[in-house]
């Protein structure tokens, strides 16, 4: 991989290694699929969702291989780094059955897609659960491929020996994140903590901290460098969730490609809406219990929530705290025992990914 100024690994072309590693990968897929004549659309539903991203767990999976002291960016990395978008395609399709999103980048999600697709002849509530069946069915086939393309990637008894363990929690950790995020969704309270461990398992081990172990494991990490990486990514996943809930309800479709209203429908557990509960008043107490979980909720009623979000306080608390978090991750990387590149790179990818607009 070329180098880029200040020893940054080259972003943009690590990008097109794991495209060009998924797209062969769900070639040869189809075209086994072909020959037993399964449907085309299982394929092309995983193609479009992991043809798009912005890469962010492979880019950190290679960071992690060069915190650790990996050299270069070996094929096996790349394929175990594209093992972890395919995992990311089966967190998607089956958060957004959850959630019952209606888009995602701009583009109906699976299950609407697919409801749509095998419509025909049927009414709205059949089409509606044979779209979820089939996207739970496409979601479960992304996360047994991403094993796949770790098995495959070609790495040493060693290397797997070391990965695995952290994959499978990995998986586990981002399983129970959206157990709780489900269980506790239409029933927001003033729990911070709690609002704080579903973004933590949710999101920020998945996203930042595993990826990043997974990488400096196939390095041969020592536990120090582990828990260096550990102390930079928690903060920094937490971060991106906050982010996220921001995002979800202050966002711009036509720019974060996805709703502004399905977050607040759901009334989802967040810390945006913990703060909010804290610290309004009477009036606004009685408006967010009214309206936060609402599945009616109108874009006038929208309003009026942001509006008491905003007016309580909660959304520039929830900006303070990513800051807090920013500046927390960036000193633990003063004194981790990185190379300079991937203390570099890691600095960039702390600012891009939490400044981030979608």
């Amino acid at each position: 991989m070329t180098a880029v100024a200040v020893g940054l690994p080259d972003s943009a072309a690590l990008r097109a290694e794991v495209t060009a590693v998924l797209e062969g990968f769900l070639d040869g897929k189809a075209g086994g699929a072909a020959k037993l004549r399964m449907p085309a659309e299982v394929i092309e539903c995983l193609r479009d969702l992991a043809g798009g991203g912005k890469r962010l767990r492979p880019l950190l999976c290679v960071t992690g291989w060069q915190a650790a002291g990996g050299s270069g960016t070996p094929e096996a990395v790349v394929r175990v780094a594209a093992s972890l978008e395919m995992f990311h395609a089966f967190c998607l399709i089956h958060d957004d059955v959850m959630d019952d999103s209606g888009s995602r980048r701009g583009s109906p999600t699976v299950h609407r897609r697919l409801a749509l697709h095998h419509g025909q002849g049927r009414g709205t509530v059949a089409a509606e659960r044979v779209g979820a069946s089939c996207a739970i069915l496409i979601g479960d086939l992304a996360l047994a491929w991403s094993g796949e393309l770790l098995h495959a990637a070609g790495l040493t008894p060693a290397q797997l020996d070391a990965v695995l363990p952290l994959v499978d929690d990995m998986r586990s950790e981002v399983m129970y994140g959206q157990y709780l995020d489900v269980t506790t969704a239409g029933r927001p309270t003033t729990d911070v903590d709690q609002a704080l461990r579903i973004a933590r398992y949710k999101t920020a081990k998945y996203t930042i901290e595993r990826p990043l172990h997974i990488g400096a494991a196939l390095a041969g990490a020592t536990p120090a460098v582990h828990e260096a990486l550990s102390a930079y990514a928690l903060p920094v996943g937490e971060a991106f969730q906050l982010r996220d809930d921001l995002l979800g309800v202050f966002g711009t479709p036509e720019v974060t490609g996805k709703p502004v209203l399905d977050d607040l429908r759901e009334g989802k557990h967040t810390v945006l809406a913990a703060l909010a509960l804290q610290r309004a008043d009477r009036n606004q107490r009685r408006d967010l219990r009214a309206l936060l979980g609402s599945p009616s909720l109108d874009e006038t009623e929208a309003a009026h929530l942001r509006e008491v979000l905003t007016a309580t306080g909660a959304r520039s608390e929830v900006e303070n705290m990513i800051h807090t978090r920013r500046t927390q991750a960036l000193r633990a990387l003063d004194a981790a025992p990185f190379p300079p590149a991937a203390i570099a790179h890691l600095r960039h990818l702390t600012g891009s990914a939490l400044a981030r607009t979608s």
